[in-house]
């Protein structure tokens, strides 16, 4: 056996705590391992906002964080999804009333694609011209909402429950509501992926453009 492989062998795991991004003061995620840093990336770690904020009633929020970064003994993330959990979705469907959902795609001021899926629920039973207008208002208010605000300060706006504070007092002008919230928030894309699609996309043009020969 070589020294090279009896090396390898011997070689120990080293764990890293890996720490929320800066938005979320750097709170630990927990600890997680690796017999080489780069194996860190892109691995995502779960938590919910109680958990971050030492508060059991916000335990029904699911945050995804995503390693983009790695010190000598840390590993630094960025926020890639916010979630509802289900038991919670559940209790807030009631009999007789109406679940309003939206999905819309945005795109915020320093350039982040987000999916974000707005929700609100009714006291009773709405008709499709009213859940129609909550509907239109709900998309309008989230493409808004990312035309005013920067990645971070969307993500905030989501979290902490304005956005979804504001659609209520809006949407609840249509027809009273129970609840509005925002369901789910996903990044789908950073400002440099979004760049590289881009010229991507213009190489495929240019070369689909017909140069006639004489």
């Amino acid at each position: 056996m070589s020294e090279r492989s009896v090396s390898k062998r011997k070689q120990e795991k080293r764990w890293y705590t890996v720490l929320a991004p800066e938005q979320f003061d750097r709170a630990e995620l927990g600890t997680t391992p690796a017999d080489d840093p780069e194996q860190l990336y892109d691995r995502t770690i779960e938590t919910t906002l109680g958990e971050l904020n030492n508060d059991a009633g916000e335990n029904n929020t699911k945050l995804t964080f995503r390693i983009v970064d790695v010190g000598s003994d840390s590993a630094y993330t960025e926020f890639v999804r916010h979630e509802l959990t289900r038991d919670y979705q559940r209790s807030l469907v009631r009999r007789g009333s109406s679940k309003i959902a939206a999905y819309e795609t945005v795109r915020t001021t320093d350039d982040y694609r987000v999916q974000l899926q707005p929700v609100a629920f009714t006291t009773k039973k709405a008709d499709h011209s009213q859940e129609r207008a909550i509907r239109r208002l709900m998309i309008d208010m989230v493409r808004e909402a990312a035309e005013e605000r920067t990645f971070e300060e969307l993500v905030a706006s989501v979290v902490e429950g304005r956005l979804s504070s504001a659609i209520y007092a809006e949407a609840k002008e249509i027809y009273p509501l129970r609840r509005a919230e925002i369901m789910k928030t996903t990044l789908e894309a950073s400002p440099e992926e979004i760049e590289a699609e881009e010229e991507a996309s213009v190489a495929v043009d240019t070369e689909d453009v017909a140069v006639d020969e004489e």
